[in-house]
């Protein structure tokens, strides 16, 4: 009976044994496969970084270089604007230098045709001279009748002042 016990213990600790080894390997069995799992999602994880650093570092680039074009653009505007602005000077000079040149010529036109109205009623004055000279010789040849077949000049003097830089 002890022998019969003995192999039925040594027969169920057998069972119990081969039953645990049995869960103890399909567990290290899923143990592995999950281990394995975690490398293969560690992997996957690890080239996604390594994409992403990758990625990062492309647009870091396109970032710096879109930076340096910008900064460049900024350059050349203002370049281009101190350009504009000193060629708004210069026209605004011509500009200015155009209306003195103007001014003077108008003041020069006034000057002259100060100096032509004063020859004509200089003109005038002799014209008027020479009709009064012209009916005394006539009067004093032909009589009175002459002095009234002439036509009466009308000529009016009127002083102006002016002053001549030329």
């Amino acid at each position: 009976q002890y022998e019969a016990l003995a192999a039925r213990n040594l027969q169920a600790a057998e069972d119990w044994y081969r039953a645990r080894c049995a869960r103890l390997h399909e567990r290290a069995a899923r143990s592995q496969e999950a281990v394995r799992a975690s490398r293969r999602e560690a992997g996957e994880c690890r080239r996604q970084l390594q994409a992403r650093l990758v990625e990062m570092e492309s647009l870091r680039g396109a970032h710096q270089s879109l930076e340096r074009q910008l900064q460049e653009l900024e350059e050349r505007h203002n370049a281009e604007a101190a350009g504009l602005q000193d060629t708004i000077g210069q026209l605004e000079d011509d500009l200015r230098n155009t209306k003195n040149e103007m001014a003077r010529h108008l003041r020069e036109y006034q000057d002259l045709l100060n100096v032509k109205m004063a020859l004509d009623i200089e003109i005038a004055a002799y014209r008027k001279l020479l009709e009064g000279e012209e009916t005394l010789f006539n009067m004093g040849s032909g009589g009175l009748p002459s002095l009234n077949s002439l036509p009466s000049p009308t000529y009016s003097f009127q002083p102006r002042s002016f002053s001549s830089s030329t």
